[in-house]
């Protein structure tokens, strides 16, 4: 009967004629404030700043790897050339490109996950993945940022640069993320 969407910065609410101004008003005001914490349900707690990262990294970590993956730190890194996110796990750093900052909550989550599991997995082989999937969105998140590398034309490939969910990682283009290769 009543609904609404954003479109940019702009909240259309969609109401029947017969409704009076009022009552027109009044679900307007409920619509947006629906609209605005389902949003909000779905913005990571991670987005605002590296210790949310970290703090949320934790929570990660003890809801889906048993606690075992314990970064030193995990910060947001200008957009990346070839990847979404990194891990050094000689240092246990994680690094995640500014480009997810506004990406739903479910695909960061992802993503850390993923680079969680190179703490315990350095490579991209089945013990791996056997990790990550344990995120219940693990494949939902994958197609999402395979459509979004899409539709902006970036060309990245996987979270950390591997091809395929079974590739193995075949190593950093740029220099300034060779520690990193191993995402």
């Amino acid at each position: 009967m009543v609904s609404a969407r954003r479109e940019g910065d702009t909240v259309i609410v969609f109401i029947p004629g017969w409704m009076s101004e009022a009552e027109e008003r009044r679900w307007v005001d409920e619509m947006v404030n629906r609209l605005e914490k389902s949003e909000a349900k779905r913005r990571s707690p991670g987005r605002h700043g590296d210790e949310a990262l970290l703090d949320r990294c934790l929570e990660l970590s003890k809801r889906y790897l048993g606690g075992r993956a314990t970064p030193a730190s995990v910060r947001w890194v200008p957009p990346m050339r070839t990847r979404w996110a990194s891990c050094t796990p000689q240092d246990r750093t994680i690094r995640i490109s500014e480009r997810l900052r506004e990406a739903p909550g479910w695909v960061v989550d992802y993503v850390l996950v993923h680079e969680l599991a190179h703490l315990l997995a350095p490579g991209h082989d089945d013990y791996f993945w056997s990790l990550v999937h344990h995120y219940p969105r693990t494949e939902r998140a994958i197609g999402y940022l395979e459509g979004l590398s899409a539709a902006a034309g970036l060309g990245l490939v996987g979270t950390d640069g591997e091809d395929l969910p079974d590739a193995e990682d075949e190593g950093a283009a740029d220099p300034d993320e060779a520690a990193a290769s191993i995402g």
